[in-house]
């Protein structure tokens, strides 16, 4: 078991529910939709919803916004920029960015339970420019791009 580390958390919205991991070896904290009214979404349409939350991220982590499988696979409905990422010194409210990709209309109810969110550390790596492709070091796969390990 990895060490506990402390997210720190303020409620902006009366229906905002603090993040929590729905069982014992969850990965990914459940955020929730801090909204007044329902939203519909159509098939193909997006919309940024609020989780009523602001965040303080421990130092040198991120945290990834990720789908949840049931609305995934029962709705069509999942995170457009998935995995979404907020950096550690992003001080504004937590929004959700959903596109529906089923052919029906999904609703979004207040409470709802409607992304993972995944704390993960960071590297921060030094970027150093070499003139020529050569000088980098090889591999058995070097320029093979998509689908170029025959695995599928």
């Amino acid at each position: 078991m990895s060490a506990t580390i402390s997210l720190r958390v303020v409620r902006i919205h009366p229906r905002a529910a603090l993040p929590h991991y729905a069982s014992e070896g969850a990965a990914g904290l459940d955020l929730t939709a801090a909204i007044d009214e329902p939203i519909v979404l159509r098939s193909l349409e997006r919309a940024k919803v609020n989780t009523g939350l602001v965040i303080e991220l421990p130092r040198g982590h991120e945290g990834q916004v990720r789908p949840r499988s049931g609305l995934a696979s029962k709705h069509g409905l999942t995170v457009l920029n998935a995995p979404g990422t907020i950096d550690e010194d992003y001080r504004g409210e937590l929004a959700v960015l959903l596109v529906n990709l089923s052919r029906d209309d999904v609703t979004i109810q207040p409470g709802e339970r409607i992304a993972q969110f995944v704390i993960a550390p960071i590297a921060r790596v030094a970027v150093g420019e070499v003139r020529h492709v050569d000088e980098l070091g090889t591999t058995a796969r070097g320029a093979g791009g998509f689908g170029s390990t025959g695995r599928t």
